[in-house]
């Protein structure tokens, strides 16, 4: 009896659910999909129909089962696949970079709505596979966007997905500068300032990585998940450092974890800002933490 697109989902399904992966269902539907270069509408109405004794089938569905393969291992769907959905656009993605997720769209979301943009300056820290640089690059009207990353492996993600997004000379978007460096050092002698600071550093406390799902435990980068031992350790850092490089009225937007609001929070009051604000995610919890500089208010508590 020949293999049909049908056979071959159902046993990908059963692989996956052997293996305890979330959402096998779904995960070897899309892993099928990609491997036959077909889409919902033709696996319909194919499905059924025996696949021919071709190489190319036989190359296909080899694919399939490879991938299948991988995704028990419980590799990221969005790693095998090799592209993340993030505020409507697609970006491309490595085990070099933590997977976008949708609760960061919480945070361009917000800086979109209450700064879309009239020619600022803004900064990205820790930008990864650069998608909150590259959707305010294509969604805002800002004047310049400068992104930062330790990982030169990041930034040539974040250099393809600004190249694929905003065009490799980026003529008809904000012009997006990808700099490698630790935090601000990566700005070196610099004196320009900036408008907006916007982050989405590492915060879950190093011995919780341990407890996380083996997607993310296993196969996302750790430098991008470690917050060291209580999770603040690079909220520490940008708050106390990032004065310098704000001009007086700049805003900035840090996501968090679900429960350290509070903490953030007093950092940021300490270091002379002010209007602090907790933005919520879909799910309800507690994700961005929103305040603007006060450069007299700080020097105050200097």
């Amino acid at each position: 009896m020949k293999e049909t697109l049908q056979s071959l989902l159902l046993s990908g399904q059963e692989e996956l659910k052997e293996k305890g992966v979330p959402e096998p269902d779904l995960d070897a539907k899309y892993l099928l999909l990609e491997a036959f270069c077909t889409d919902m509408a033709h696996f319909l109405m194919d499905r059924g129909r025996g696949l021919a004794e071709t190489e190319e089938n036989h190359r296909m569905a080899g694919r399939y089962r490879e991938m299948i393969r991988e995704r028990a291992r419980r590799v990221p769907l969005q790693q095998i696949l090799g592209i993340q959905e993030f505020m409507g656009l697609s970006f491309f993605v490595s085990p070099h970079v933590l997977i976008p997720r949708q609760d960061t769209e919480t945070l361009v979301e917000a800086v979109l709505k209450e700064h879309p943009g009239a020619g600022e300056r803004v900064l990205e820290l820790c930008t990864g596979s650069g998608c909150i640089a590259v959707s305010l690059a294509r969604l805002g009207k800002y004047g310049q966007i400068t992104a930062t990353d330790l990982s030169k492996e990041a930034l040539k993600v974040a250099r393809k997905n600004c190249e694929s997004l905003l065009g490799r000379e980026q003529g008809a978007f904000c012009p997006v500068e990808l700099v490698h460096g630790d935090l601000f050092e990566a700005l070196g002698t610099k004196e320009a300032k900036f408008d907006l600071l916007v982050a989405n550093p590492p915060y879950i406390p190093t011995q919780a990585i341990l407890r996380l799902e083996p997607e993310v435990r296993d196969f996302e980068p750790r430098m991008a998940l470690d917050g060291r031992e209580d999770g603040l350790e690079f909220y520490r850092r940008i708050v106390a450092e990032c004065g310098k490089y704000l001009n007086k009225g700049a805003a900035i937007y840090l996501e968090i974890g679900c429960d350290q609001a509070e903490e953030v929070g007093a950092l940021l009051e300490r270091h002379g800002f002010k209007a602090l604000r907790v933005l919520r995610d879909g799910a309800g919890l507690d994700r961005v933490v929103a305040a603007i500089y006060d450069a007299a208010g700080a020097a105050l508590r200097k």
